[in-house]
């Protein structure tokens, strides 16, 4: 059995956003991208995640991480909308090759904020979900 990974659960994570007709990057926008009244988009930034033992015997191949949505708009409304809209699409199991994976879990967010770093202001809203999967 090989040690689960977390760029396999990441991908899962961005087909189900991007199935929802949301443009995300990994780990910030590209530079010189913000978000317009018709392009919002979505932020992932994973932890590392971790292998588990699946049983006594030690074997490490069962996967637990975290991923952050941070949601992108120019406006407090569409930013919250993107979040709803994450939300939708995270509330069903994600695909992953090889693997069975739960539902992502909602661990916590935090309000809607405004970014006055940058021109025009940004709203952003955050949300972390756990993910896992054990071998199939």
């Amino acid at each position: 059995m090989t040690t689960p990974a977390v760029l396999p659960h990441v991908d899962a994570v961005t087909a189900a956003l991007t199935g929802a007709d949301l443009t995300v990057y990994f780990g910030g926008a590209p530079p010189g991208v913000v978000p317009t009244a018709t392009q919002p988009y979505t932020v992932l930034y994973p932890t590392p995640g971790r292998a588990v033992a699946a049983s006594l015997a030690d074997d490490l191949v069962d996967f637990v991480g975290e991923v952050q949505l941070t949601c992108v708009g120019l406006t407090a409304e569409q930013a919250a909308s993107v979040s709803d809209r994450a939300m939708a699409a995270l509330a069903a199991r994600i695909t992953v090759a090889g693997r069975v994976s739960w539902r992502p879990e909602f661990l916590d967010g935090q309000p809607v904020q405004r970014d006055d770093d940058v021109t025009p202001p940004n709203y952003y809203a955050v949300a972390r979900y756990r993910l896992r999967s054990i071998p199939q």
